[in-house]
């Protein structure tokens, strides 16, 4: 499987050390499947007057039978409950590789109204689901990215 990783630099030794840890499935190394999401997350290098640069990985998938990976399917009280406690860093588990949607702009707007106690779980849920699908795929343990995702290439956008 191919998976892309947009950023202002080329990433061919890919780590957890330089992650952040307060985002959607915690502290890891971010990845997609799909290159336009990639290319979309460099321009807000590019907004910040940097390059943006699309990293090319070949994941092997025999990762998927060997790690201990969470999925989710879409947008559900369950993702919505896991990226909550995640970007509040509240949040630790055994899990290699996290897979679900992406707390975008919008995404991330309706949790945050969410959050603040603005809009109901449900409200939240029903407009998730209105969003154009997204997918991300988070590497949590460095063994993991070393073992099973290996540098092909980049390019500038």
């Amino acid at each position: 499987m191919i998976l892309f990783h947009g950023s202002d630099r080329e990433i061919a030794k890919p780590d957890v050390v330089h992650s952040r840890k307060e985002v959607d499935f915690g502290a890891g190394f971010y990845t997609t499947p799909i290159e336009e999401q990639a290319r979309n997350w460099c321009k807000k290098f590019a907004r910040r007057g940097k390059q943006g640069i699309v990293s090319v990985y070949m994941l092997d998938e025999m990762a998927f039978e060997n790690c201990c990976i969470k999925r989710f399917a879409a947008y559900s009280e369950e993702w919505l409950d896991f990226v909550s406690q995640c970007r509040s860093g509240q949040y630790e588990s055994n899990y290699d590789i996290v897979i679900g949607g992406v707390a975008d702009d919008r995404v991330f707007d309706t949790i945050e109204l969410y959050f603040e106690h603005l809009i109901s779980r449900t409200e939240a849920i029903g407009r998730l689901k209105m969003e154009k699908p997204n997918l991300q795929i988070c590497f949590r343990r460095q063994e993991v990215l070393d073992r099973y995702l290996k540098f092909e290439r980049s390019y500038h956008i």
